[in-house]
């Protein structure tokens, strides 16, 4: 029900947001203006698509679409280039809109597991929250501004200008959405064998701890302790916190930074941050793997 809230708000949003934007883009000269609407267009049907059908490529387009319209939409109401009215609702819908689309843990399952194999149960890994003070806020402007500025401005007949934007814009575009990706493809994912963790952020490669090997799986508590020697991948995330301990170490090689990329790390236990925790546990408990309450 949660997805389909999100499916539905994106939906309206030609009637909510559509006529604010046609308002701003009124006194624009033909050739950028079509273009400026043929983007906009673009960008709302491939998001509701991705919404329709999950995919993790389809998760960061929703982020970037879903963060850069609520910014365009505070630009109209700022710069008065729509009616006040039309403004003021095409902001709160977008808002709205985009806060579901990018906040809402259901839409980050549903592209989690659209790519899921056979009997594999996939859970979102938490945010680490320090990545909202810099990377989340500002890469999807630039993947937005890097893709569009170029073709704008050549389309409103500033070559030089604008095969120059084109070509940085572009190469930024890239850099800022790849880091975005990396947070779409980042799970725990109960398997038949097993739960497998999946984090390029954390680790060199995924991870697969077999059922046989885990000792106890359970949830955190706020402010409980992590198991002993555990070593903790939830990179600052507390909510959604699980603990698992092995009946012996496991060897996994650990992200570093510096000059050492990498370590080889042998672990008895270690923690993560999953959305849908309560779920996880329970899906894994019917799996046979050993889950303290």
């Amino acid at each position: 029900m949660t997805l389909w809230l999100v499916r539905v708000a994106w939906a309206t949003l030609p009637i909510t947001a559509g006529p604010a934007a046609g308002d701003a883009l009124a006194d624009w000269s033909t050739p950028p203006r079509t273009l400026a609407e043929v983007l906009l267009w673009a960008a709302w049907v491939v998001s509701l698509v991705a919404l329709l059908a999950p995919h993790p490529i389809g998760l960061t387009t929703v982020r970037v679409v879903g963060s850069t319209f609520p910014a365009l939409a505070l630009v109209v109401v700022v710069t008065a280039t729509a009616d006040g009215a039309r403004a003021a609702v095409a902001l709160v819908a977008t808002l709205v809109a985009g806060l579901l689309a990018v906040a809402v843990p259901a839409v980050s399952y549903a592209c989690a597991n659209g790519i899921a194999y056979g009997d594999e149960r996939r859970y979102p890994l938490r945010t680490p929250p320090v990545l909202w003070l810099g990377l989340l806020p500002v890469a999807p402007l630039l993947v937005a501004a890097g893709i569009a500025t170029g073709p704008l401005l050549l389309a409103d007949g500033r070559i030089v200008v604008g095969i120059a934007a084109l070509v940085v814009g572009v190469l930024v575009a890239v850099l800022a959405a790849r880091s975005l990706h990396s947070l779409s493809t980042r799970w725990a994912v109960l398997v038949p064998a097993g739960l497998v963790v999946v984090d390029a952020m954390t680790l060199a490669d995924p991870v697969l701890f077999l059922r046989e090997r885990i000792q106890s799986l359970r949830a955190m508590t706020r402010g409980a302790p992590r198991p002993t020697d555990a070593v903790d991948l939830r990179l600052g995330a507390r909510s959604g916190s699980v603990a698992m301990t092995l009946d012996r170490p496991t060897e996994l090689v650990r992200v570093r930074r510096g000059r050492d990329r990498a370590g080889v790390q042998h672990v008895p236990a270690l923690c993560f941050a999953t959305v849908y925790t309560s779920e996880l546990l329970a899906t894994a408990a019917a799996r046979r793997i050993r889950v303290n309450v």
